[in-house]
């Protein structure tokens, strides 16, 4: 007896009598119930007994006075009758209490009653009618219609009514009994759950603390298990569960630790996607990627790109994996995007980029260089190789077109020699080995002196070159490389007296802004298309091949000034002339140490 005692099966069955008992409650009521509608019924049954046998007493009986005696000894105090002819005309009324006028008229109203009566087939409704003891209250009745036929062939209709109140009246003792009832469950009840909460739901408390404990992360939490029951078997396992939990969660922290090393250390931006394409991690890489895409799209418009939206849709609706290359904003990115599966059904995708642009870039400079560099030493070679043909095949009539070939042959390969010569100077600078040898310089004194190489080829091509008002200027003293800024002035002179017709000017001025130094080189040539002034920067880029070409050009003069000038921190632009012509204005700082 003790051992069951102490057994949560002991106490669920002390839980099961206490269930009993409230199902034995229910049932009583549903046997109130029960025992209500067996009286309605039971009444219902007495009014078509005594229906049929006031009906046989109407027919049997010629005296008046007889009849209405003993009608009135069958209808008991709750029970009312009419005696109507077949034009609802009131012949009998045997009727005690209120309301006699009201409950004859709103009976006779009823059309549904008398629609379709057949002789000797009694009717039974319920209706709302007045109320027998009190003014002005409605009550249900139970209505019985009864037709008959008469022996001189007149057809009458019997009609009893009786309130339903006087059934209700003998449900009410046995009301009082069930509510006894429930007062006494309600009290053992209260008994037994008080026992209950001692016993079994102690110990449960304990244990609903403690799992809040280890929902805080406290899984060093223990429960005492001092009983011998299920529930100490329980606390036992519970503090079974806490270590276990202890040591997983240990496990996965270091693993999160080592994967948020890894994603952090990437050079590739990761992002898990939830199955409603919503952000679950991303790593720092991912994070600048979703910022930059972000703003493009606006502030508050925290929107993926579409390309990549319909991507992260067909691989969650599919279950594909999609690799892509994908341009976005000007930008090239490797993107390669996988379901992530629970069990068996698609939880999210991970989406890897990998920012290409710069690869991009280089594959184009790579090709843009050797397709330039085959454009540019072709023709030179097809002369080398057509004018060195023709010496060897003496095709040469006289020593004046042998000269003339042989120099042709040489200034091809001075052209060659230059240009491999700039690529060479090109190549050196972008990947930053060109050293710079600066010394404070005298600008305005540099730019005479470079003039003054470009006079006479000025003088022969019929073109003015100027400094302007060079005596009146104060000495403006830069920290720089006079080799090569005098390298980028003279291409720039040169470019600007070549394609400047006759009796046009390249005039070049020099203004102090702040501390930065402004030089201007402005020609009255034909000028640069304003569609080609974003890319002459650019090596090998000519806004006019075939000029270029003639006049000796590489195409790389301007690329290798734009180093220079980078390298110096300064900045080289162009931009069309106020009139005709270009302009170029190159900006470099001022060292103001040395003033």
């Amino acid at each position: 007896m003790n051992r069951i005692w102490h057994s949560i099966v002991g106490k669920l069955w002390a839980t099961i009598l206490l269930l009993v008992s409230f199902v034995l409650f229910i049932v009583t009521l549903l046997l109130l119930e029960f025992l209500d509608n067996f009286h309605t019924k039971q009444a219902e049954d007495s009014l078509r007994r005594e229906a049929t046998t006031i009906g046989k007493i109407v027919i049997d009986h010629d005296s008046e006075s007889a009849m209405r005696l003993i009608i009135r000894d069958i209808l008991d105090d709750e029970t009312n009758a009419l005696i109507i002819d077949s034009e609802k005309n009131v012949k009998y009324a045997f009727h005690s209490g209120l309301n006699q006028k009201l409950i004859e008229e709103k009976i006779l109203s009823e059309n549904r009653i008398f629609a379709d009566l057949k002789p000797n087939e009694k009717v039974m409704k319920e209706m709302i009618l007045p109320s027998l003891s009190d003014e002005n209250v409605m009550e249900q009745f139970l209505v019985l219609v009864y037709p008959f036929q008469l022996e001189n062939d007149f057809s009458q209709s019997l009609i009893m009514y009786q309130s339903l109140d006087a059934v209700h009246r003998t449900t009410k003792s046995t009301t009082q009994i069930v509510f006894l009832s429930a007062f006494i469950a309600f009290v053992l009840t209260t008994f037994f759950a008080f026992f209950l909460s001692t016993r079994i739901t102690s110990p449960l408390r304990g244990m609903k603390q403690a799992a809040f404990e280890l929902s805080k992360g406290n899984f060093d939490m223990r429960l005492p298990a001092t009983q011998n029951d299920e529930i100490g078997q329980l606390a036992s396992a519970f503090n079974q569960m806490g270590r276990q939990l202890k040591y997983q969660m240990e496990l996965i922290k270091q693993e999160k630790e080592q994967l948020s090393s890894i994603l952090t250390s990437m050079t590739d931006a990761v992002i898990t996607f939830n199955r409603d394409y919503s952000i679950l991690l991303s790593n720092p890489q991912a994070e600048r990627l979703l910022q930059k895409w972000y703003f493009a799209n606006g502030a508050n418009d925290n929107v993926l790109p579409p390309e990549i939206f319909h991507m992260l849709e067909h691989v969650i609706s599919f279950a594909e994996e999609i690799e892509e290359e994908l341009e976005l904003g000007g930008q090239f990115y490797g993107v390669s995007i996988s379901p992530l599966y629970s069990e068996n059904s698609i939880r999210g995708a991970v989406a890897v980029l990998r920012d290409m642009t710069d690869q991009h870039k280089l594959d184009k400079l790579r090709s843009d260089f050797i397709a330039n560099v085959s454009h540019e030493l072709r023709t030179p070679i097809s002369l080398l190789q057509g004018y060195s043909e023709a010496i060897i095949d003496d095709v040469v009539t006289s020593e004046e077109e042998r000269n003339e070939m042989v120099q042709i042959i040489h200034d091809e390969s001075k052209r060659m020699s230059r240009l491999v010569t700039d690529l060479l100077d090109l190549a050196r600078m972008e990947s930053g080995h060109m050293r710079l040898y600066k010394n404070n310089l005298d600008l305005v004194e540099f730019l005479e002196r470079v003039m003054n190489k470009f006079m006479q080829i000025a003088r022969d091509s019929n073109v003015t070159l100027s400094l302007e008002n060079p005596k009146e200027l104060e000495p403006i003293i830069i920290f720089a490389d006079a080799d090569r800024l005098e390298q980028v002035f003279t291409n720039l002179i040169d470019n600007a007296i070549r394609h400047t017709p006759n009796a046009g000017k390249v005039t070049i001025s020099v203004e102090r802004k702040g501390e930065m130094a402004e030089i201007s080189l402005a020609d009255t040539g034909s000028g640069i298309p304003v569609e080609d002034l974003p890319f002459i920067f650019e090596r090998f880029y000519k806004a006019d091949k075939a000029r270029t070409r003639g006049k000796g050009g590489t195409g790389l003069g301007l690329a290798i000034a734009k180093n220079i000038i980078d390298s110096h921190e300064g900045q080289i632009s162009a931009e069309i002339g106020s009139e005709s012509g270009t302009v170029f204005t190159c900006i470099l700082p001022i060292d103001t140490h040395n003033e």
